[in-house]
């Protein structure tokens, strides 16, 4: 267990450079399976499940090299295999699903646990991916403790429909077109900043990959893919996350940000609570004119409102951020999550530190901020940024808060605590059992 302890009331100020996006690298690490030459990636975060998927590597026989100070990944599948009576993908992550393609394309076989997750966020299932795999040739056989795929190499090139617009099913498309024989479309495609970081890796790699940012995307398969050097992007979840930080504790933080297009309503957001964002010269500023405000409608007969659905929408990983922002400010906002009906139950530790929060259904919550509020000790679910968003509203008030459970954060922020410091935070991590 692992509980961060916060010494709030302390304004954030400082600069600071991002990590990379856990949802960019994770389906680019599982990617260069599909390769046997060496790949190069710069910027590699220190993040537990950045190391799990290293350890499978090392299970399969990969030549695996991180240095973790200079953050540079050398990874070699030349010598890779797989057995599946003896090789398990982990349960505890849901990110594990998107090595099948590269088991599939190499080796014929691939299997999935009985019960991958993530972050606990409602229902997830993974009958959209096995409709991929299937669409590409595979058979599938459910078995008591997971499912088996097998499949002729190489793949078939298949056309597909998305139910919805899936990132990670997206992603694990891409993944079986890349190598498959013949021309491949589908339609309904996540176009999230992360799956285009992840295509044009994929293009890096000699995919050959039309339609990136849209919503239809067209793989011609090739016979082989080539190694090579790649570089991440700052994390725009991390980017927010850090100016969301210096505006609820009434401080200036400034953060590198080299993607300002992919902004503006993000931006907008913002703005609905009296924050400013400022672009300038590959940084970006969040700005606050006093106490934080949520700005009035013009269409007064109703509440204004945070919709967050599918990119070009504003991301739902996001959403937590944005509700931590509204209980510090006065009036009242209304969250509205489009995809997950397990992610908004959290709001119910807000009471503890003495915010109003209200539940609509599971998908919408109602927050009236501006209350007074005082340090408490709350438990966090297994979901990443309403960790970070428990944290902001401690952050935010005088004396001593604690967050039980707050261990998710180091699955997609490295130096996270430290970052913090930096900018003048007093916050420790505390292990238990």
């Amino acid at each position: 267990m692992s509980d961060l302890i916060v010494h709030g009331g302390t304004p954030l100020r400082g600069r600071l450079v991002p990590s990379a996006n856990k949802n960019a690298v994770l389906p680019i690490l599982c990617a260069t399976l599909l390769t046997r030459e060496p790949v190069r990636l710069r910027g590699i975060p220190e993040i537990t499940d950045v190391k799990k998927i290293l350890d499978i590597f090392r299970m399969l026989g990969s030549a695996v090299q991180v240095d973790w100070h200079t953050h540079v990944l050398d990874v070699h599948h030349r010598d890779t295999r797989f057995d599946e009576a003896e090789h398990r993908l982990p349960e505890e992550m849901r990110s594990s699903i998107m090595l099948v393609p590269g088991l599939l394309s190499r080796f014929g076989v691939a299997r999935i646990e009985d019960d991958v997750k993530g972050c606990t966020l409602g229902m997830r299932e993974i009958d959209p991916h096995v409709e991929v795999m299937q669409s590409f040739g595979a058979s599938v056989e459910r078995r008591r403790d997971g499912i088996v795929m097998r499949a002729e190499r190489p793949l078939k090139a298949a056309q597909h429909w998305l139910d919805y617009a899936s990132v990670t099913t997206t992603e694990n498309y891409v993944l079986c077109a890349a190598l498959a024989e013949g021309r491949s479309v589908l339609m309904n495609a996540a176009s999230e900043p992360h799956v285009q970081e992840f295509c044009q890796f994929m293009t890096m790699l000699g995919a050959r990959i039309e339609g990136l940012g849209t919503s239809r995307l067209v793989v011609e398969g090739v016979r082989e893919l080539r190694g090579g050097e790649f570089t991440f992007a700052e994390d725009f979840h991390e980017i927010v996350t850090f100016l969301a930080l210096g505006a609820i504790t009434g401080g200036d933080v400034t953060v590198k940000n080299s993607t300002p297009e992919q902004f503006p309503l993000i931006d907008r957001t913002f703005a609905k609570f009296g924050v400013h964002i400022a672009h300038e010269n590959g940084w970006s500023r969040a700005l606050v004119d006093g106490p934080l405000r949520v700005r009035e409608p013009f269409t007064r007969n109703i509440l204004q409102k945070i919709e967050a659905a599918p990119w070009p929408y504003l991301p739902v990983d996001l959403l937590p951020i944005f509700v931590a922002l509204g209980v510090r400010a006065e009036g009242s906002m209304m969250y509205w999550n489009k995809v997950y009906d397990g992610a908004m139950g959290w709001t119910s530790e807000l009471s503890k530190f003495g915010a109003h929060a209200v539940m609509c259904d599971p998908h919408r919550v109602i927050t009236f901020g501006g209350k007074p509020l005082s340090a408490a000790s709350v438990e966090s679910p297994y979901i990443i940024r309403v960790a970070i968003a428990l944290l902001m509203v401690a952050a935010s008030i005088p004396g001593h808060s604690t967050i039980h459970n707050a261990a998710p954060i180091r699955r997609a922020h490295p130096r996270f605590v430290e970052n913090l410091t930096g900018l003048g935070a007093q916050i420790e991590w505390r292990e238990g059992d």
